[in-house]
Formats: structure tokens, C-alpha cells, sequence
């Protein structure tokens, strides 16, 4: 937004926080928008999600917030955006991870991760995995050694990338260390911060 004074949607928004609302409501009132209040709102979010570091970046959400809450949950420093093959150090142990996340919705239940480049590299030693659901709470959350990781992808020559998917089965790895309970813990902490 920067110096752009809001309008339209954010406008509105001090009488519609005022008033204590249902999710039902929250919804209504949203549906009734114009896209381009749509638009207005989602950029507002998002900038006010930046100011408070839970998003790095301006695009959608769901990756930043999964870094920032595998962050807190193991206190793992996270990494410039233009660090290549990894997001996350442990500065007690200089272990690195890469963080994927995916959104679960009424409207694609897929589990595909974002494509891991250059996966043969070895550019990180684990893969830190976390399901949302559509509301962003955390659904299941896992953290897999690189040795385990390349075997279970299939190679896509078309995005130059290797593609991991988060399958129930995942969890059931010998190797897999299930951090949802970490990573729930993480988002409460958060949700009881302004």
C-alpha cells in the first residue's frame, strides 16, 4: 500500500471489525465485494501479515506462514529470500531445511509440494513439510531427511524440478518426524499475539 491512502473495502472495515461477527458474516460480508475490493483487502492483509513478520514476501501467504511458524516452533533462523536450496538454519547444529507447505481446499485437495530444485545437489538436509487447511490452521506438519526425500519425487522436466508429494503415508516413514503438535502449538502462540 505505501503511501496510497486506503480506500473502498479497508475503508469500511472500521464499522465492519467493530461489530462482533460470526465466520458466517465475515463471509457474507466478504462475497458481497467487488473484485477489485477484493483485491484492496487482500493487499491490506498482506501488508499488515508483512509488518508483523509473518510473511517475507508479497505473494501468496501459505509458504511465508510456513516458514515463519517452523521457525518459531524450532528456532531456526531463517534465511535471505535469495538463498538457493534452503530456507531455515539450526545455528545450534548448522543443519538447513527446506520449507514446502500446501493449502488443502474444498477446491484442490492436492498434496503436491512446490517443486525442490536441483534435489541431486544436496542442498539441504531436511524437508520440513506442512499441510494447512483451507483456513490456514495447521492440518499435519513433517520433517524428513534429505536421504529420503529424492527416491519418493518424480522428476518434472517441464518446471526443471523435482516434485514431493505429502501423502498420509509420508508420516509412516521410519525416517519421519511427525512435528504436527509443534508446528499447532506455533500457530496458538500466534493467534494469541496481536
Amino acid at each position: 500500500m505505501g503511501d496510497r491512502p486506503m480506500s473502498g473495502i479497508v475503508r469500511q472495515l472500521p464499522l465492519c471489525v467493530s461489530l462482533v461477527m460470526s465466520p458466517d458474516e465475515i463471509l457474507a460480508f466478504v462475497r458481497a465485494r467487488k473484485v477489485n475490493e477484493l483485491l484492496e483487502l487482500h493487499g491490506a492483509i498482506l501488508e499488515v501479515l508483512r509488518e508483523r513478520n509473518i510473511v517475507r514476501s508479497s505473494n501468496a501467504p501459505v509458504g511465508d506462514y510456513a516458514e515463519y511458524l517452523f521457525a518459531k516452533a524450532f528456532g531456526w533462523e531463517l534465511v535471505g529470500n535469495s538463498q538457493k536450496g534452503y530456507d531455515a538454519k539450526d545455528a545450534t547444529n548448522g543443519q538447513s531445511y527446506q520449507i514446502k507447505s500446501r493449502r488443502i481446499t474444498a477446491h484442490n485437495a492436492s498434496r503436491q509440494l512446490s517443486a525442490l530444485r536441483r534435489l541431486p545437489d544436496k542442498s539441504f538436509d531436511f524437508l520440513a513439510g506442512v499441510l494447512f487447511n483451507a483456513d490456514y490452521s495447521v492440518y499435519r506438519a513433517v520433517i524428513l531427511p534429505h536421504s529420503v526425500i529424492e527416491p519418493c519425487c518424480r522428476v518434472s522436466k517441464h518446471i526443471n524440478g523435482w516434485l514431493f508429494m505429502l501423502e498420509d503415508a509420508v508420516w509412516k516413514m521410519p525416517e519421519a518426524r511427525d512435528v504436527t503438535p509443534q508446528l499447532k502449538s506455533a500457530a496458538a502462540a500466534l493467534g494469541a499475539a496481536a
